[in-house]
């Protein structure tokens, strides 16, 4: 069976802002459980510790922070739009491009590709309040609610063409969307899958009938398999998982997590009733599960139990487990629940298990289960070859280690999915020279700008110096497509993250280094002759970019021949060389070669003597070999240039706008160059020479940074560049960066009624200004 890789995560879960959030909850054995928050509803009106008739016998649940804000300007949402929707929609668009860039990978790049979408999700309580209140029904209603649009505004935002579709099977919603994902990555259908689940509470409907079922902890939190267990608590949560198929995840350089081995789901048949759980059935999950991983039970370190703390619930899943695990073994499987930590997010639990483990085998250690120290002995949890996790469990440093996580759905439906620790091939080896690079960042506004670059300024600080190039490469490829743009050109990492603090703390160094997307600006070069010889020169160059290398040794093996001596052994000498023609004509065209590879095409080239044969060639309409022979040539290149002060039009492989202005050393360069600024206003490169007041890229014995600079320039102003063409093939390395934060352009949130009909009538009515997700 293929094995999927998980390559980037993204969540929010009660006191867990984000995935590292979430980790250092976990290891450290914490919960988030907390009161109802102020904004909620009126906890007092609907509280009854005897569980009244439309009561709830609790509190407290695991809530997040801030539900109701959301960057609509980012999402393009009107303000009708926003007033409408459903607010897990919101949640799951910012989660979904958070998780796309800790894959490191640009979200807005995923724009027309076979990338599938699949949403775990069981509650609707926005969208049945807005059908309670007519005067609210807007055109958007449709297109902001809906189980399917939580998973379609997520393809559509980000164009994505494969397929889309939302899952309720109650609470094993996500595991099934997981499983659904890989075997659509697995058969073809799509080529990256993007797996969500969210669940929040608008009302306390759902606590209501917990109450009513008996199945609500009074206190609002879960105890799996613990002696104290009391019923569950609720928990709210988002996370998005972004998966592909492990051979293109390895092809790409993408960076792993984890790897699902396989997968099973399926129904527990005609049960004792509807809802009750069916452990024969449970237990045929993971078999097949396993089965089709090609594991045995006793390979399974870790199994990620459903665990929802009901005694009946707690006592089923272990017998189930008991079933399967208890097999002769080096030593017990030791099972947790995630549902102790936050509480049970019901939609959205199966996939907090699932990132919850897939962060244990990423670290390579389980974390402690909460309430584990009252172990249930009835569960006779030992003699069913299990364990609790009491305190964090290290897993073998190296080799592969398997789990497996379960989850199982109020109306039958189970899910087992196959985890495996990610193979040495995926952990790639940096081997790129340290080396500086081009620090990229981009934003919807100047202010958001702000925090990104103070963000890339933390993570270039605690990124490994000698791997400073791979940051910055990455920062191109993941950060760079806003319409808000910054460049920092760095040559190490002590003066990139000086730099963006700097730029970070002063306005006007910040609109030094930004721009807005656009138009990008017509360039136009110009190469002097062989004047612009100095000792040494683009030796800095040379050193720092391969691109620049492969291009100088491909003008220097035309030139050998005709000349006899290599013009890069010359240079690198510093010595006089026999000619000086043939080395600044090497350089230019080297250098020339390595812009037109980066996507810097210029709308003209005025050359001058040896520059005008370089420019010859850049333009397309000369041959390399060509040009080599009239510039080596005894009676020296003049004579050989074929236009001079004149304009050639070229084809072949050059772009049709570029224009040739082409003179002889010491000749008609200004007229030249004031012929092609009349023609095309331009920004002016100068290739190599010091004849103009342009960008100078080869000034003395300079010739590293100004080509970063150039680019730089050009990019705040509108240019996509080729990245790749800036560094090493070994310096471009995927490096994790902190995703996208996003402004809290809107807070709104329900405030109409909800009303308790029966034993008890309230109402809420809340304020857009009002935070609704802080703990009281």
């Amino acid at each position: 069976m293929t094995d999927i890789a998980i390559v980037g995560l993204d969540c929010r879960f009660p006191k867990a802002p984000d995935v590292p959030g979430l980790w250092n909850l976990l290891i450290n054995g914490e919960e988030g459980v907390s009161e109802v928050p102020r904004g909620r509803w009126h906890a007092d009106d609907y509280y009854d510790p005897e569980g009244g008739r439309a009561k709830v016998n609790t509190r407290s649940a695991g809530f997040i922070d801030d539900p109701d804000v959301f960057d609509h300007e980012f999402f393009d949402f009107s303000e009708a739009e926003l007033e409408v929707s459903d607010p897990q929609m919101r949640l799951l668009l910012q989660a979904a491009w958070r998780a796309v860039e800790d894959a490191t990978l640009d979200p807005r790049s995923l724009a027309g590709s076979r990338t599938g979408v699949y949403v775990g999700i069981m509650a609707a309580e926005w969208l049945n309040l807005l059908m309670t209140d007519f005067q609210r029904i807007n055109p958007h209603v449709g297109s902001g609610n809906g189980y399917a649009m939580a998973a379609n505004r997520i393809s559509f935002h980000l164009d994505l063409r494969g397929p889309c579709m939302a899952i309720d099977t109650a609470c094993s919603s996500s595991l099934v969307a997981t499983e659904q994902a890989c075997a659509a990555l697995r058969a073809g259908t799509c080529d990256q899958a993007l797996v969500g689940a969210v669940n929040l509470f608008v009302t306390p409907v759902f606590g209501v009938f917990l109450t009513q079922a008996k199945l609500s902890s009074p206190d609002g939190r879960c105890r799996p398999f613990s002696s104290e267990a009391n019923g569950f608590g609720r928990a709210e949560g988002v996370g998005v998982m972004v998966l592909r198929r492990l051979e293109d995840a390895l092809a790409d350089g993408l960076p792993v997590y984890a790897v699902i081995r396989g997968a099973a789901v399926n129904h527990g048949g005609r049960s004792t009733t509807v809802t009750a759980p069916n452990p024969h059935a449970q237990r045929a999950a993971m078999v097949e599960a396993y089965e089709r991983a090609g594991v045995r039970p006793q390979d399974i370190s870790y199994v990620e139990a459903h665990g929802t703390g009901t005694m009946l619930g707690d006592r089923i899943e272990v017998r189930a487990l008991g079933q399967v695990h208890g097999v002769p073994r080096e030593r017990p499987c030791a099972i947790g629940s995630i549902k102790g930590n936050i509480g049970h997010a019901e939609g959205a639990a199966g996939l907090a298990g699932l990132i919850k483990t897939t962060l244990a085998l990423h670290h390579r250690v389980i974390p402690p289960s909460p309430h584990a120290a009252s172990e249930n002995p009835r569960l006779r949890l030992a003699q069913n070859g299990l364990q609790l996790v009491k305190e964090p469990m290290p897993l073998p440093s190296e080799g592969e280690v398997l789990a497996g996580v379960s989850g199982f759905g109020l109306g039958g439906t189970n899910a087992h999915i196959v985890l495996a620790t990610a193979p040495p091939e995926a952990r790639r080896p940096y081997a790129g020279r340290p080396g500086g690079g081009l620090l990229t960042v981009s934003a919807r506004d100047r202010e958001s700008l702000r925090g990104a670059v103070r963000r890339l300024a933390d993570d270039v600080a605690a990124a490994p110096a000698d791997r400073f190039a791979a940051v910055a490469w990455t920062s191109n490829k993941v950060k760079a497509s806003g319409p808000v743009r910054f460049a920092l050109p760095a040559r190490d990492r002590e003066e990139a993250v000086a730099g963006l603090r700097a730029a970070a703390a002063d306005d006007d160094r910040l609109a030094a280094l930004s721009g807005e997307a656009g138009t990008a600006p017509a360039v136009g070069w110009t190469i002097a002759g062989e004047s612009a010889w100095r000792p040494g020169m683009s030796l800095e160059l040379y050193e720092r970019h391969a691109a620049y290398r492969h291009a100088l040794a491909a003008a220097d093996a035309a030139l050998r021949t005709e000349l006899g001596w290599s013009v890069v052994e010359m240079s690198r000498s510093g010595a006089e060389p026999a000619a000086r023609g043939p080395v600044v004509f090497a350089v230019a065209y080297a250098l020339g070669r390595m812009l037109l590879d980066a996507g810097v095409t210029p709308a003209w080239i005025v050359g001058e003597g040896v520059g005008a044969h370089a420019a010859a060639v850049l333009a397309g309409d000369r041959k390399l070999e060509e040009a080599a022979r009239a510039v080596a040539a005894p009676d020296g290149p003049g004579a050989s240039v074929e236009a001079t002060a004149g304009e050639a039009d070229g084809a072949g492989s050059r772009p049709p706008v570029t224009r040739l202005h082409l003179v002889d050393d010491g000749s008609g360069f200004d007229e030249a160059l004031r012929t092609a600024l009349e023609a095309v206003p331009a920004r002016v490169v100068e290739i190599v020479g010091e004849r103009t007041e342009g960008t100078r890229l080869l000034p003395g014995r300079a010739g590293g940074g100004e080509v970063l600079d150039v680019v730089a320039a050009l990019y705040r102003d509108g240019l996509d560049p080729d990245w790749d063409v800036l560094y090493d093939p070994g310096q471009r390395v995927r490096h994790r960066l902190t995703p996208y934060v996003f402004a809290p352009t809107a807070r709104l949130w329900w405030n109409g009624p909800i009303a308790a009909h029966g034993d008890g009538d309230a109402t809420a009515a809340l304020v857009k200004a009002n935070p609704v997700g802080g703990v009281s």
